[in-house]
């Protein structure tokens, strides 16, 4: 069976909760690492270090509750699909070994479908929702002010 790697069922999303509720005890972790051009977990991990701020990034992270519970503000950065469907183009090619065909069959088959399905009704979760990506400056600045609330000095 071909595992969907655009559901929520093929992320270890149970390990990612229990991670951060690690660190938000002050507590390290040992973080996996994914070999992505093929497709597998390795055996290395990173170690990290709690902090005042922890940062979940990802499409996903708003789908499970328990990982929602764990975050003090959720923000989704909207960004029109014809971008997301490019850069994920350049990055497939250029970091994971995929050709265009390959990207442009895994987008059809299951990351549009996937996003719709899941990804985009997310965006209900999140306590802020930024259009334009990472180009919407009054967007950033009011983010970077409420974190600078949330994080002790």
């Amino acid at each position: 069976m071909k595992v969907n790697f655009d559901h929520p069922d093929s992320m270890d999303t149970p390990l990612l909760a229990e991670h951060v509720r690690q660190l938000r005890s002050g507590m390290a972790i040992d973080r996996p690492t994914y070999d992505f051009a093929n497709f597998r977990r390795l055996v290395e991990t990173v170690r990290i270090e709690p902090r005042a701020a922890i940062i979940i990034e990802g499409i996903l992270i708003f789908e499970s509750p328990a990982l929602r519970d764990l975050m003090d503000i959720k923000i989704f950065v909207d960004t029109d699909a014809d971008l997301r469907f490019i850069r994920r183009l350049v990055r497939d090619i250029r970091e994971r070994g995929r050709t265009m065909e390959m990207v442009i069959e895994q987008y059809m088959a299951t990351v549009r479908p996937m996003h719709l399905e899941f990804v985009e009704p997310s965006k209900r979760h999140a306590d802020v929702i930024i259009p334009e990506g990472g180009h919407n400056e009054v967007g950033i600045d009011l983010v970077i002010q409420k974190i600078r609330s949330l994080v002790p000095r």
